[in-house]
């Protein structure tokens, strides 16, 4: 016999009081029930019931079983619904923080396709730069790009990857000629992009060693990437941006994409959330999905 159903139907024949109450409950016959207890008892060595013909009783020892008993079978329960919950239907409210501009134009298409494929999913969506604590900010996920320096107690996974490109508006080229080389960048104006009051230097890389670092003459400073693809297109200078963001000037001829042979430094894509002992179906359709999907708009 299965020593776990024997646990069950002793438990029930304790809970209901008799083997016959058991046995109609469970739909089992009196005598089945009095097998799958002398199971038990045979297994054990010991005695669970005193019975009588008109009554029936646990003994010491069938009292501590019968406890320990009821655990086990919870437990065996709660596995049970966890995998039923990991094939279940998300639902519920999903809380992602994005960065802003690669939130909007990258993440949030995917994950509104996602909630219109399982209505019984929310999304509650914060767009902001920089660092976020997910534990404070009660977020069940993060999307973030770039170096992670602060993730040492969460679960991460790379979604993707993103490459950066020089580019400048076909009026500036005009002016002031094409960069043939690396070098040239220095005789070139840019527009930076300045986080938390750092300007970060272009970077290119390299087959070994380290990604060639470099800091282009800049007068305009801005912290927001889209407004520097709106300055490069303007004529102002020089930008390096995430070929995402560009792409589509590039093609409609608005930006002119330059120094292609130093390659696109690629910048990771990842998705960050607190450990947990199994996920959610709601975060892991949707970090199925942004893996699955991202690598493709990148």
């Amino acid at each position: 016999m299965d020593r776990l159903t024997s646990m069950a139907v002793f438990v029930r024949a304790v809970d209901l009081g008799s083997f016959v109450a058991a046995a109609a409950e469970l739909g089992l016959s009196a005598p089945m029930v009095g097998k799958h207890v002398r199971f038990l008892e045979e297994r054990l060595g010991l005695r669970l019931l005193n019975r009588t013909t008109r009554r029936q009783s646990l003994t010491e020892f069938g009292r501590a079983y019968y406890e320990r008993c009821r655990s086990v079978l919870a437990e065996a329960e709660a596995a049970d619904a966890l995998a039923a919950d990991q094939l279940g239907e998300p639902r519920g409210r999903l809380r992602v923080a994005l960065p802003v501009l690669f939130g909007r134009h990258c993440v949030l298409p995917i994950l509104l396709d996602l909630a219109r494929r399982h209505p019984q999913l929310e999304l509650d969506l914060s767009f902001a730069d920089g660092f976020v604590d997910l534990a404070e900010g009660g977020h069940d996920l993060a999307v973030r790009t770039g170096d992670l320096h602060d993730a040492a107690h969460l679960v991460t996974r790379r979604l993707a990857r993103q490459r950066m490109v020089v580019c400048a508006a076909p009026s500036y080229l005009e002016r002031h000629g094409r960069p043939a080389e690396l070098a040239d960048l220095a005789d070139h104006d840019a527009v930076v992009y300045r986080r938390s009051g750092r300007v970060r230097p272009w970077l290119f890389p390299r087959d070994s060693g380290p990604p060639a670092e470099l800091m282009p003459r800049h007068r305009l400073r801005l912290d927001d990437l889209g407004a520097i693809a709106d300055a490069a297109a303007f004529g102002t200078g020089l930008a390096w941006l995430p070929s995402w963001l560009v792409r589509g000037r590039i093609r409609s001829g608005e930006l002119v994409e330059l120094l292609p042979e130093e390659g696109r430094l690629p910048y990771d894509v990842h998705a960050l959330w607190l450990q947990t002992p199994h996920l959610p179906p709601k975060m892991r359709v949707a970090i199925d999905a942004l893996a699955a999907e991202l690598p493709g708009l990148m």
